[in-house]
């Protein structure tokens, strides 16, 4: 026994919003050197705990006692003062500003520019972070955005360090990379509280677990004795339901076709397609998988419509030639699109949700005649999707800011399928969603492919795309491999291919397969 107190502790700590209780009386430890997680649904109080122990909010009752004394954090200023580090959800980050103005700009004390720039470049060597300090935030992935995070928060040398939701956008091996890191700092004495939904990865990595739902503590556990679906049964409060694919389904006409589709990097750090080519048939899901920055982003604008191309022939909707179209003229045609960012690029956070809908389900809808929005038909259609995908919100007035962060997901996931759209273009659709939400969005994937529709899923979660897709691609610089069979296809094929190793197998003159199953 360590004669060391507890890193952390929590005794009846409560808070309440009004028409909500967000966390009920909790109390757990954390332990100097544990690496611990805390589960729980959508919902269930994890992102406002881990808030006020970093000092963005208050507790309305309870104790927060940190290495043996209770203490009241007042402040994120204070948290870090006291050695509590954290890497949130949603990034806090200014898009037309460097990698380390940012980090600058969270940082407490001042250093000349070229001192900084030295402990960084010092923190992600030590670290294996892979990052240029000098490039644009908005230039940048999503997954190299969230390095930024842990980086800045790894310059605090913290005592404990909190991660929300750290692993969302990363590929397995920047996943293996940052397990080597909260080991390495575990080691040294940190303690990390560390929130997921990915549970393989809880029992990889942590040591302890305790068990929210509802607000309240439910239980706990050593997650290397538990397996993922036992853990997540354990969040939900009961069974957890497989993926159903029908057997035997066969798919139809080409719905989408994209031939030798090139796009010109639009900046200095964009990622230019180069001779895009595949075609996804009518009940088919092509999961497209790639390290993070590899041209996903650009894939997902060129097929939505935010960034046309030249040539309208190079992307073909039921044989249409909609290359060249906007957004609004290829939903019109059925084609609809989530891009990965969901706060201010699929949903504007101030916006109602059925305000939201509207944005896109205007068409489809019919929520728009003769130029004015019809509120009623709007509201009834987001409160559709809120019971549908079983949106934890006040109702359709309810901003979309107002939502966690896997509710808002659910919500515009099921915003767009619940359209029934011809082709369904999505990026990341499970992103900081539950074990039992994940499943649900899953299934919604696999059935609405079974009504006919063309799916296509950029994910960097090969699990997922794994366990919905039927063809499989890899994207690797801008380039698309050729799509094979899920079945026909090892995981170290996979990994080769997100390395940049390309085949020409299986092509013809167009860069399309030859034989699809």
């Amino acid at each position: 026994m360590t004669a060391d107190p507890n890193r952390l502790e929590l005794r009846g700590v409560t808070k309440a919003f009004p028409g909500v209780l967000a966390n009920d009386d909790v109390s757990f430890r954390v332990r100097p050197g544990e690496l611990h997680a805390l589960l729980g649904e959508n919902g269930a109080g994890k992102s406002t705990l881990v808030k006020m122990i970093y000092g963005v909010q208050q507790p309305d009752a309870g104790e927060i006692v940190f290495d043996g004394t209770p203490v009241r954090i007042a402040s994120p200023r204070a948290a870090r003062a006291m050695g509590i580090g954290m890497v949130f959800q949603h990034f806090s980050l200014f898009e037309p500003m460097t990698v380390l103005e940012n980090i600058a700009l969270g940082l407490d004390e001042r250093l000349s520019a070229a001192a900084l720039e030295a402990r960084v470049r010092e923190v992600m060597a030590r670290y294996g972070l892979a990052l240029d300090p000098h490039r644009t935030v908005s230039t940048l992935s999503v997954g190299e955005r969230q390095r930024i995070e842990i980086v800045r928060a790894l310059l605090l040398e913290p005592k404990l360090l909190i991660m929300d939701e750290p692993t969302s956008v990363l590929t397995p091996q920047e996943v293996e990379q940052l397990f080597g890191t909260l080991r390495s700092l575990a080691a040294s004495g940190c303690a990390v509280l560390y929130i997921s939904h990915k549970l393989h990865e809880i029992r990889a990595l942590c040591d302890a677990a305790t068990i929210l739902r509802g607000g309240r503590v439910v239980g706990s556990c050593v997650p290397a004795q538990e397996t993922p679906r036992s853990m997540a049964e354990m969040m939900i409060g009961g069974s957890l339901k497989d993926v159903r694919k029908a057997p035997g389904t066969g798919f139809g006409a080409e719905k989408l076709v994209v031939e030798r589709l090139h796009l010109a990097g639009g900046g200095d750090f964009d990622v230019a397609l180069k001779q895009v080519s595949f075609a996804v048939r009518a009940g088919e899901i092509l999961g497209i998988a790639g390290v993070a920055g590899n041209g996903q982003n650009e894939l997902l604008l060129a097929l939505s419509g935010e960034t046309p191309v030249a040539d309208a022939g190079a992307i073909r909707l039921d044989g249409r030639p909609v290359g060249s179209l906007p957004i609004a003229a290829r939903r019109r045609l059925g084609l609809a699109a989530v891009p990965e960012e969901r706060n201010g690029h699929a949903a504007v956070p101030g916006f109602t949700l059925a305000e939201n809908a509207v944005l896109t389900a205007r068409y489809r809808k019919g929520m728009v005649r003769q130029g004015v929005i019809l509120g009623g038909i709007a509201r009834d259609y987001a409160d559709e999707v809120i019971r549908t995908f079983a949106v934890k919100a006040t109702g359709p007035r309810a901003t979309a800011g107002s939502l966690s962060g896997g509710n808002l997901q659910k919500f515009i996931m099921g915003r767009e399928v619940l359209q029934v759209p011809e082709v369904l273009v999505v990026a990341q659709p499970t992103w900081g969603v539950d074990a039992g939400a994940a499943a649900a969005i899953h299934q919604a994937l696999v059935d609405l492919a079974a009504r006919g529709s063309a799916i296509v899923v950029i994910s960097q979660d090969l699990d997922e795309l794994l366990a919905i897709s039927d063809s499989l691609a890899v994207i690797n610089e801008g380039r698309l491999s050729p799509k094979r069979a899920v079945g026909e296809i090892s995981i170290d094929e996979i990994g080769l291919l997100m390395g940049g190793v390309h085949g020409g197998a299986g092509e013809d003159e167009t860069g399309r397969e030859v034989e699809r199953a």
